[in-house]
């Protein structure tokens, strides 16, 4: 079995250790130089030696919300690219989502998809089973069969559409609740983002485009935090957006009510404002907010009113963007850019340090998903899912690097800091010296 000794890391960015792997576990963790074993039974002969002075050691990352896109729109994205775009940006695990063709509303849609994780080998795949047939919010999908199906669904989400039928969500808030599971909402109201193009407000209106309200998704996050009150049953809101959303989820916390939220890396960076250049890469769902949204989400995932960061990782085609706005398709890709943006916007503004970046990217997804083996501490005894980060490191976003299929990224030509120099997946490198094994 290999080893690896990863000598002077700062664990969780705080006391610099070396960290011994050994198979597909750590097995022994000290201050550098430190480690005793004497009488242990271990050794670090023969192991390969990865000199990691001035790096962050982080638990591997886990994407909650993750679009693959196989089977059916294999021009997007694979998962097996899909997977080494994971790797490449740190993650150990993605949920993917449902909106597949086939839909992954029945137990084999999940179990090819699961089955096409588990032969990529960069990455723990978990699909996301549909709350409706065919995504379509009339008929309650085969939850219990996924969930009981080798893929073991967990997680149940329309995304890319809502449930927006307050009967069907309560059944399912319902269903779930036998096994533990959660409901990932889609908030869009469908009536108030009628035609909507971007956020309703000044940019908008100046551009002339439709506005997508605030309102539609803060509607539907109240609408559900009291149906998962009612029921008892968790619910888990997807790309929370604005900063009234923020309020409705903090109330609802302060209650008692078994909400969670996430927000994605664009959320917290990029403004409406980018809309002016009528570049259909910045045309997502939800939309780019305001900068007061996004302050005010930044503020909510260091208090913990978001638990969680998100990619919403949407690979599209270059057709599919390079093309007049209104025809343009929804969404971005995020699994390569994610940490950076976070270090960005979170950890050099003083909001997170990066314990707090482990627990929002790692452990508290890893819980809500119920990713066993996943967002678990860096300590002896534990699975060796891990990530390396270099966060001295200023690079220029180049899509020509991807790993993903797509190159769709609003990053395009933006400095960003950190990178990714290993990845480890149960002890096995996916990622080392920053390129792909």
């Amino acid at each position: 079995m290999s080893k690896t000794l990863i000598r002077g890391a700062q664990v969780l960015g705080g006391e610099i250790q070396d960290v011994l792997i050994d198979g597909e576990t750590i097995v022994a963790i000290g201050r550098q130089g430190e480690i005793d074993w004497s009488g242990s039974g271990l050794s670090a002969e023969g192991a390969t030696v990865i000199e990691a002075h001035g790096q962050i050691l982080l638990p591997g990352l886990v994407d909650l919300h993750t679009h693959l896109r196989e089977p059916g729109r294999e021009d997007s994205e694979t998962v097996l690219t899909g997977t080494r775009a994971a790797a490449s940006g740190g993650f150990t695990a993605v949920f993917a989502m449902a909106n597949t063709h086939p839909v992954a509303d029945t137990a084999g849609v999940v179990e090819q998809v699961y089955r096409l994780g588990k032969e990529s080998g960069y990455c723990d795949v978990q699909p996301i089973g549909a709350v409706t047939v065919g995504l379509e919010g009339k008929k309650l999908a085969e939850l219990g069969a996924m969930h009981d199906s080798a893929a073991g669904v967990t997680v149940f989400s329309d995304d890319g559409k809502c449930v927006d039928d307050a009967v069907i969500m309560r059944r399912a808030l319902e269903y779930v609740k036998a096994f533990d599971g959660v409901v990932a909402q889609h908030a869009q109201e469908p009536r108030l983002t009628e035609g909507a193009q971007m956020n309703e407000g000044i940019v908008s209106a100046e551009l002339g485009l439709g506005g997508w309200p605030a309102v539609a998704e803060e509607s539907i996050i109240a609408r559900d935090v009291l149906l998962a009150e009612h029921v008892g049953s968790r619910v888990h809101i997807c790309h929370l957006s604005t900063a009234g959303s923020v309020e409705i989820v903090r109330w609802a916390k302060s209650r008692g009510i078994d909400v969670t939220a996430e927000v994605t890396p664009h959320h917290l960076l990029l403004t409406d404002e980018m809309v002016r250049s009528y570049n259909p890469v910045y045309k997502v769902n939800p939309p780019l907010r305001t900068e007061k949204d996004v302050l005010a989400l930044r503020e909510a995932l260091a208090d913990g009113t978001i638990d969680i960061v998100a990619t919403d990782h949407a690979p599209h085609p270059h057709e599919d963007k390079d093309c007049e706005w209104a025809a343009a398709a929804m969404g971005m890709v995020g699994l390569e850019t994610a940490l950076s943006v976070v270090q960005q916007t979170m950890v050099e503004t003083g909001l997170l340090d990066w314990a707090g970046v482990a627990d929002r990217m790692s452990f508290a997804p890893a819980r809500i998903g119920r990713a066993t083996g996943h967002g678990r501490p860096v300590s002896a005894g534990e699975p060796a899912n891990l990530t390396l980060v270099d966060p001295a490191y200023r690079g220029v976003v180049d899509p020509a690097d991807f790993a993903s299929r797509s190159r769709n990224t609003p990053y395009e030509g933006r400095e960003l800091p950190g990178r990714v120099t290993h990845t480890f997946l149960r002890g096995r490198a996916t990622v080392v010296d920053g390129k792909l094994a």
